[in-house]
């Protein structure tokens, strides 16, 4: 319990402490967008690693040169532990905003945070909403902007490897043109949710796959990259499954 006492501390501190420097950064973003932005980046995946850290837990990354570095991605990636967006987001190199369920869009700060890094907040009762979510985003893509999703939908708590992705989430990248990059996530939910509340430190693969080209497909085969995302990724999960045993 130490560790979850410790980190939630943390997390609260950060909230408080950087309050002033969220509005000083919502004054530069007036005089300067793109200043303002990698700061608040660079400023929460700091954040994010110290919380890492405090786990104890190794993180192993695999295949992050196949992550194109002249556009904007869309990555997709499997969901089983609220760390997947920290072993995520501390290694975007650019501009990344995440998908979320729109309860997270109802947290005093925490919420002031994400909409400064772009992310976007789904409504999955509300089918307009969400189609005006996925213009939003793809708007986001088209301006340098990339998103990451989990098209699962929710956190996976089968014992299931994945489950069906939905092909919805892909539109971002037909619509845009950019390409989707798949990312394998593993083990992340022993670090917490497997013991709830303790967090205890674990051993986590996250790798980076090959891009996913939606031009390279016909109008037909676009309605299936949520399918062939969904492949790739459970085939490096069971890979994994392979390299943690050692």
């Amino acid at each position: 319990m130490i560790r979850f006492i410790l980190i939630m501390a943390f997390v609260v501190l950060y909230l408080i402490l950087f309050l002033p420097v969220l509005i000083f950064e919502w004054v530069l973003q007036h005089f300067n967008r793109r200043a303002a932005d990698i700061s608040s980046l660079r400023m929460v995946q700091w954040a994010f690693k110290v919380i890492l850290k405090m786990t104890g837990s190794k993180i192993t990354y695999l295949g992050e040169e196949k992550v194109p570095t002249d556009q904007a991605v869309l990555f997709v990636a499997d969901h089983h532990s609220y760390f997947d967006i920290l072993v995520t987001y501390t290694r975007c190199r650019d501009l990344t905003g995440y998908i979320s369920k729109d309860s997270m869009g109802k947290i005093p700060l925490f919420s002031t945070w994400m909409k400064r890094l772009y992310c976007l907040f789904l409504n999955r009762e509300d089918p307009k909403e969400a189609l005006r979510m996925i213009s939003t985003a793809t708007d986001y893509i088209k301006k340098g902007i990339s998103i990451c999703i989990f098209p699962e939908g929710t956190r996976n708590k089968t014992e299931d490897p994945l489950l069906p992705f939905k092909e919805g989430s892909m539109r971002m990248a037909i619509k845009s043109g950019c390409p989707i990059v798949p990312i394998a996530i593993s083990n992340t939910a022993q670090i917490w949710e497997a013991h709830f509340p303790k967090i205890r430190p674990a051993q986590v693969i996250v790798e980076y796959c090959d891009p996913i080209y939606p031009k390279n497909y016909s109008r037909a085969e676009q309605k299936t990259l949520g399918k062939i995302s969904h492949d790739i990724i459970e085939q490096k999960l069971m890979e994994h499954q392979n390299l943690l045993q050692k």
